[in-house]
């Protein structure tokens, strides 16, 4: 991630106090910091009591095995002196070569240019859940309380414009120990609400099977049940940034150690409150289960509880666009800076004083090319603001290649597994079982926008 040059003397980077092994200034991340990142990276009604937690915790168990193949790609050749890869393309580069590496960048960074505009859509709808929730409050339920999305959508925009300037990856760790406290904040929040309606109600709502026939038709429910897969992968889609993560932590002990470690901490702890709160608003509402409890207006009291529970996704979300822009920023401010190398507005950093800390590096291309980037992304949030259907494709289209083809593939290089060997079978069946699970979530998703497209107008989405 940042590049740190050391010119015209020579340092014994392996004893050095300030650098680590490949002359970079010295790695300070933990577990911690990297289960913070991976929380912050991170039960539809259709599937039922018996799909939905089956599929979760099948997603979890596949996500994290996958995790740790990756992890293990971190460095070539030795575990832990091996040449380091800074980014997922490199991984690829180095044990699989050629076109893949291509493959592998389009599908990553397009994922997480996607990811961008789905976060800059779920905040606006956060906002406007407070807002809203104070209307009915104030008119005691009579006004509809319809509002556009747009000025919301600009309003973190401007946040992300000034957030985007955070230079590098491992400078971060603050914005994400903070949106991983609230991302547990708002947890907790559905998870005690939706305890309470299940006590008011009096009794268990839904069905082993999901969504019933006749609520729907038998074919939106196939649809529905594909587009629950794709929102689930993308809840459990942070292995596109797993090496980026990996290239800020501290050795010894060897970094896939520690990123075995956080994956296991933070995947268990994301499972259990995603099992939580899907279980609890199912419970709760049974078929009529909103897409977001906390958004959907499943709760309507206490009013005041939900506007803390909403102003904490914002700000979780707040953490989440910086983590998964990073090593898109990263990516092409390398590549600006490796085709013009003499040019000043790309390569040089202007020093400006902060009182009480470190000069801030004001790098020119970076300032204007991150902030085109968010006004890009909230542009086209604001065209786009289906924000299930957007979240499920994008779960669907990352979640095989980045997920699980790659790790499979690399650590079958990696380890030089022979071709059709036992443990060479079982790797490749596990990698189909997922891509006809991403297919079949693409085409839910698909049909889903589809559907919204039929009463779409381009910005005036209301709520």
């Amino acid at each position: 991630m940042g590049e740190h040059q050391v010119s015209g003397f020579s340092i014994d980077v392996g004893g050095s106090k300030c650098f680590d092994d490949d002359g970079r200034l010295k790695r300070t991340g933990t577990v911690w910091t990297a289960s913070a990142h991976i929380i912050t990276a991170v039960i539809r009604a259709q599937l039922g009591w018996i799909a939905g937690p089956a599929v979760m915790f099948l997603f979890s168990f596949v996500t994290y095995y996958t995790s740790t193949l990756l992890a293990a790609c971190y460095r070539s050749g030795d575990p832990v002196n091996g040449k380091r890869n800074y980014t997922y393309m490199e991984a690829v580069r180095s044990n699989l070569g050629g076109f893949k590496v291509k493959i592998c960048g389009w599908v990553q960074y397009l994922n997480l240019f996607g990811v961008a505009i789905g976060y800059t859509i779920a905040s606006a709808i956060s906002m406007m859940a407070i807002k809203r929730s104070n209307c009915f409050h104030a008119s005691g339920g009579k006004n509809p309380c319809h509002m556009n999305s747009n000025p919301y959508m600009i309003a973190f925009g401007i946040v992300e414009i000034i957030f985007s300037q955070i230079p590098d990856f491992d400078q971060l760790w603050w914005l994400s120990i903070v949106a991983a406290v609230m991302s547990f904040t708002y947890s907790t929040i559905g998870l005690g609400l939706g305890i309470a309606q299940v006590a008011a109600n009096g009794k268990i709502r839904g069905s082993l099977t999901g969504i019933t026939v006749g609520t729907v038709t038998q074919t939106q429910k196939i649809w529905g049940s594909f587009q629950a897969l794709g929102d689930i992968a993308f809840a459990y889609s942070y292995s596109l940034i797993l090496i980026e993560i990996q290239d800020t932590l501290k050795a010894p002990p060897a970094e896939s150690k520690t990123m075995k470690k956080a994956t296991l901490v933070s995947v268990g702890v994301t499972t259990l409150f995603y099992m939580l709160c899907g279980c609890m608003g199912y419970a709760a509402f049974g078929d009529l289960s909103p897409g977001n409890l906390l958004t959907g207006f499943g709760f309507y009291n206490p009013f005041w509880l939900l506007d803390i529970a909403n102003a904490a996704i914002v700000i979780h979300l707040v953490g989440a666009y910086q983590v998964y822009c990073q090593p898109l920023f990263a990516f092409i401010e390398k590549s600006a800076a490796e085709r013009f190398p003499r040019s000043e507005f790309i390569t040089k950093d202007i020093k400006i004083p902060v009182p009480g800390f470190r000069p801030y590096n004001l790098n020119l291309f970076r300032l204007v090319w991150r902030t085109l980037f968010v006004i890009l992304t909230t542009l086209i949030s604001m065209l786009l603001p289906f924000f299930n259907d957007i979240v499920g494709l994008l779960g669907a289209v990352g979640f095989w290649p980045l997920t699980v083809y790659f790790p499979v593939e690399m650590y079958i290089s990696q380890k030089k597994i022979p071709k059709w060997s036992k443990r060479w079978l079982c790797l490749q069946i596990l990698s189909m079982a997922c891509l006809i699970i991403s297919i079949a979530a693409a085409a839910g998703s698909i049909a889903g926008i589809m559907l919204d497209l039929k009463s779409y107008k381009p910005f005036s989405t209301s709520y």
